[in-house]
C-alpha cells in the first residue's frame, strides 16, 4: 500500500524556510499559495506556472494549494457574492489546468487560526503557540469593548479577565492585540481594533445558521466546475473550534462535517482533517471522525494540542498532548486500506506536520509562527515512523 504523501508548508518566495531545506526534511510535496495576490482577485495561470516552476526547480511538488481564500462578501452573502464566487471558480480552472488538483480553504469569518501567544514558553524553552481563555476574554470584554461579551463571559472569567490585563506592562497588551488582530496566514497584516469593530458590524446579522446557508450557496455554486475539472475542495476546521469575539463558528464538530459534506454529494466537497484545530474541542471524538468520515478527508494536518480546562491550550509535541495520535493514524491507514480495497487512487493523502515548536536553530530564523523548520521537521518525522509502526502492526 502506498505511504502517505509527505508535504511541508511554505510560504514562497520571502519565507525565511527555504525550498532546499525543505528537501532536507524529507518531505516530498510543497504546500503553499499566492499569498501576494488579495483575496477576491483571480489567479492567473502566469502566476501559478511561474510559482509551480519555482518549486519544480527545487527537486518538489506542489502538492496541495492552501489557500485560496474566500471572500468575506461571500461569507456575509452579500449581493456582489456571485461576482466574487465566479472569479474564484476561474482560479479553481486555472489550477486545474496546471496539475494542481486539492485545494484547502477555511470559512472562518475575518479572522484565521486564532492565538494569544506565540512565544508560550514549555518546560525545556521550546516555543510553542497557545490559546488562553482568560487573555482572550479580557481583549474582548476590555480592549474591544464588545458590549455583548459581558453576556458571554462568566463573572468569574470577567474578573480573571481584569485581573490579567491590569497585570500586563503596555506593551505586552499592545503585543495581545497584535497577536489576536493578525489577519492571513502567509501575510503581516493585522487589523487595528476599530477596524475590526467594523467587521463586526458587517457579521451583525450573520449567526450561525446564516453562515453555514452562505457556506451551502457557495458549495452549491462551484462544484459543479470543481468536480468536472478534478479539482477536490477541502475545507479546514475552525481554529479554535468554538465561537470568539462574537463571530460564529460553523467548521467545529463531527455534526458540522457532515452538513458540509452533505450540502453536495460530490467527490470534489470534502475535508482537511485537523487534528489540532477540531483536538481543541474535548467532545470531538478525532479517532472516530476518521472511522466515520474519512471517504470525504482529502488532506491531513496532524498536530496535538494539550488542552486545560478553562478552554485554554497550547501546541503539544506531535506524538502527545490531548489527541490520541496513534489511533488517529491507525484510523488513517485503515481508510487507505478501505480506498486500496475500493479501487480509488487517491490512497497517498497529503499529510503534513502543523504548527511546530521554535526549537535548536530555529531562533535564527523569522519564520511565519508556528512554522519553524526544525520544529516541524521533528513532527514530521515523527508521524513517518508512527506511520511506518502502524503499517507494520495492521
Amino acid at each position: 500500500m502506498q505511504d502517505l504523501e509527505q508535504t511541508f508548508r511554505w510560504f514562497g518566495p520571502n519565507d525565511e524556510v527555504a525550498l532546499a531545506d525543505i528537501v532536507q526534511t524529507g518531505a516530498t510535496g510543497i504546500v503553499t499559495a499566492l499569498h501576494h495576490i488579495p483575496c477576491g482577485n483571480e489567479w492567473t495561470e502566469d502566476e501559478i506556472i511561474e510559482r509551480k516552476n519555482i518549486i519544480e526547480n527545487a527537486g518538489l511538488t506542489w502538492s496541495v494549494v492552501e489557500s485560496v481564500n474566500i471572500h468575506e462578501s461571500i461569507k456575509i452573502g452579500e449581493p456582489e457574492r456571485d461576482h466574487y464566487i465566479e472569479i474564484y471558480i476561474q482560479s479553481l480552472k486555472n489550477l486545474a489546468k496546471n496539475g494542481l488538483k486539492i485545494v484547502c480553504y477555511n470559512f472562518m469569518p475575518v479572522l484565521d487560526w486564532t492565538r494569544t501567544h506565540l512565544d508560550y514558553r514549555l518546560e525545556n524553552n521550546a516555543s510553542a503557540l497557545r490559546y488562553d481563555a482568560i487573555a482572550l476574554a479580557a481583549f474582548d470584554l476590555y480592549i474591544l469593548e464588545r458590549p455583548e461579551a459581558f453576556n458571554v463571559h462568566s463573572a468569574e472569567v470577567q474578573t480573571k479577565a481584569k485581573a490579567y490585563l491590569e497585570s500586563l506592562p503596555a506593551d505586552e497588551v499592545k503585543t495581545l492585540t497584535d497577536t489576536i488582530m493578525a489577519g492571513l496566514p502567509g501575510t503581516d497584516e493585522v487589523f487595528t481594533v476599530e477596524e475590526f469593530k467594523q467587521h463586526l458590524k458587517r457579521y451583525a446579522n450573520v449567526d450561525a445558521k446564516k453562515l453555514k446557508e452562505n457556506l451551502s450557496y457557495f458549495l452549491n455554486a462551484i462544484m459543479p466546475a470543481a468536480e468536472a475539472v478534478g479539482i477536490k475542495m477541502c475545507i479546514h476546521p475552525d481554529d479554535p473550534p468554538f465561537p470568539i469575539l462574537g463571530l460564529p463558528r460553523i467548521v467545529s464538530t463531527e455534526s458540522d462535517l457532515k452538513d458540509i459534506v452533505n450540502f453536495v454529494k460530490s467527490p470534489s466537497n470534502g475535508l482537511t482533517f485537523c487534528t489540532g484545530s477540531l483536538g481543541a474541542n474535548p467532545a470531538n471524538d478525532l479517532p472516530g471522525i476518521v472511522e466515520r468520515l474519512g471517504e470525504h478527508i482529502h488532506f491531513l494536518h496532524l498536530r496535538n494540542v494539550q488542552r486545560e480546562a478553562d478552554g485554554s491550550f497550547h501546541e503539544a509535541e506531535h506524538l502527545s498532548g490531548s489527541t490520541d495520535m496513534f489511533a488517529v493514524m491507525r484510523n488513517v491507514v485503515l481508510e487507505q486500506q478501505k480506498r486500496e480495497k475500493a479501487g480509488r487512487t487517491d490512497i497517498a493523502i497529503p499529510i503534513r506536520p502543523d504548527h511546530g515548536h521554535k526549537i535548536l536553530d530555529d531562533w535564527s530564523r523569522n519564520n511565519y509562527p508556528g512554522y519553524s523548520i526544525i520544529g516541524r521537521m521533528k513532527g514530521l518525522a515523527e508521524l513517518r515512523g508512527l506511520e511506518m509502526g502502524v503499517k507494520r502492526s495492521l
